[in-house]
């Protein structure tokens, strides 16, 4: 998508969303879902406006695994209609945003007889399911093969192993470039703006109260139809809509906690992906090169409640060492983990009592309140766009909005995708080369052969803050560069620097105390 960047001034994001106007649709939620929902709404011509309580993709979808895949583990579940949806999805994905998503090969080594051919043949199922929307075939390696794809795998007892492919993506740019998409579209979206109450009339949700966090300053937005993509926190969304109408709503998401280490390139140093199909919780085991490190995850954690900031707990970090040290030749170490960060899943909470969320759908599902309010949760960061039209139809069906043909984003190119390949990976460290189309738009900025950290330069902090919504160096340490998530103690030694262009750039206090602060919960040895 080409085009001058379209600036994120608040003062005039706020005069919009101050007018005296009924939008056709209101989102509550600014993650994946909610994100995908706007695009899809505005790509139709609908007015939307979308209102985030923090910083867009703040909570679960900036704290994935990073891959855009159909799902090797929903395949051993026989959940087909997900995987065959996921893997069609990634690759529409992968063609939309090719700057920030693209083809990763994975290898699965085999210590025993059985599993080279036994896992083979579901991957050999993977790859009919995907068809024509397939990356590249399944492959049975030699031990010598294997050994040549993951240099840092251990080679005692290895006999083989097989490679596969998938996606890989940049969980939270790729939704700032949702953002950013759709406000081209016509949507008005803000952060830091989280909605109080829902009104009715006669029964039926017409509006939401939202306020300003930074000026405390309240806004009634009308709308049509009001979506709640609130994720984990859909349940708290579905309380104001009771509190106003009386009705009982019983909670739908139970919140299951996946925890990554980042550990530096050198303990797998490839530019493939490691998959170990059963760790010893039943889960699959990844170690992803990405942006220049490796992540390792991940966890399955039921947890009680939804956190902002949830934090790995002890046991957790503890597992992910012991079952990589497993499959690494040399077994990472506390000291060699460069941050440490957790991520809230919002499944659908099982009906029968005692099932585990590793055995919970990842499907998604779309509720109408007899308010009218729209809810939609579960599901997965490859299938955002699908599961936008289904929250979409769902509105149409009922009423809510005018019917309109769907499909409307299938070939949308996001901001920043380049018609031509990309010549640098998702593995290599970050630069540049993430800003896709709109890298000579950042470059054209003060300060661009400045660097304040690898790959971060003054340009790109002018950039985010002008373009990109970015309003505190949290906002720019950990979701427009992702520096946070790589490297706590490089995070720290930049944010000063960092703090100080937003400080020019915005004429506010971009929070770097509370940056601080927050290093504490991504560093392991705090």
């Amino acid at each position: 998508m080409d085009g001058a960047p379209v600036a994120t001034d608040r003062a005039q994001l706020l005069d919009r969303l101050a007018d005296a106007r009924t939008w056709d649709l209101a989102v509550i939620g600014g993650g994946a879902t909610g994100l995908g929902v706007a695009l899809d709404a505005a790509a139709r011509g609908f007015s939307v406006v979308l209102l985030e309580a923090h910083d867009f993709a703040k909570g679960t979808s900036s704290r994935a695994t990073k891959l855009a895949h159909g799902g090797v583990r929903y395949l051993a579940q026989g959940n087909i209609h997900l995987v065959r949806e996921a893997l069609h999805e990634r690759t529409t994905l992968l063609h939309n945003a090719s700057h920030l998503a693209q083809p990763l090969a994975f290898v699965m080594p085999a210590y025993h007889l059985w599993e080279a051919p036994f896992y083979g043949a579901g991957l050999k199922a993977y790859d009919l399911l995907a068809g024509s929307a397939g990356l590249g075939g399944t492959e049975f390696l030699s031990r010598m093969r294997v050994l040549q794809a993951l240099p840092g795998i251990r080679a005692e007892g290895l006999r083989g192993g097989v490679r596969y492919w998938d996606g890989q993506f940049d969980d939270a740019r790729l939704a700032l470039a949702l953002a950013r998409t759709a406000a081209r579209r016509g949507a008005l979206l803000l952060n830091y703006c989280p909605v109080r109450a829902l009104q009715h009339e006669g029964g039926r949700v017409h509006a939401l109260i939202c306020e300003d966090a930074e000026s405390v300053r309240s806004f009634t937005v009308r709308a049509r139809a009001v979506v709640n993509a609130a994720g984990v926190w859909v349940d708290e969304v579905r309380a104001m809509d009771a509190r106003s109408t009386g009705a009982s709503h019983a909670p739908l998401v139970v919140p299951s906690q996946g925890v990554h280490l980042v550990l530096e390139r050198e303990f797998l140093p490839s530019d493939h992906a490691l998959l170990v199909p059963r760790t010893a919780d039943g889960r699959v085991l990844f170690a992803v090169p990405w942006l220049g490190k490796v992540l390792v995850g991940t966890t399955d954690t039921e947890r009680p409640q939804a956190e902002i900031e949830p934090r790995a707990l002890p046991q957790e970090v503890a597992f992910l060492l012991r079952e990589s040290a497993k499959y690494l030749r040399r077994a990472p170490q506390p000291a060699d983990v460069r941050s440490c960060w957790a991520g809230l899943r919002p499944l659908v909470r099982p009906q029968a009592a005692g099932v585990q969320t590793s055995g919970v759908s990842r499907e998604h599902h779309v509720w109408v309140e007899k308010s009218g309010l729209v809810t939609v949760t579960g599901g997965k960061w490859t299938t955002y766009r699908a599961m936008a039209e289904d929250v979409l139809e769902k509105c149409m069906s009922s009423g809510l909005l005018e019917r309109r043909a769907a499909g409307v984003t299938r070939d949308l190119p996001l901001v920043g995708a380049p018609r031509a390949p990309v010549p640098r990976r998702l593995c290599d460290a970050p630069g540049l080369h993430l800003y896709g189309t709109e890298a000579d738009a950042v470059q054209a900025l003060p300060g661009s052969g400045r660097e304040l950290a690898p790959g971060l330069t003054e340009a790109m902090v002018r950039f985010a803050a002008r373009f990109e919504y970015a309003r505190t160096v949290e906002d720019m340490l950990a979701r427009r560069s992702r520096w946070l998530f790589l490297d706590t103690a490089l995070a720290a030694r930049a944010a000063p620097a960092v703090a100080q262009v937003l400080r020019e750039e915005l004429a506010r206090d971009p929070q770097l105390r509370a940056f601080e602060q927050l290093l504490a919960r991504y560093a392991l040895s705090a």
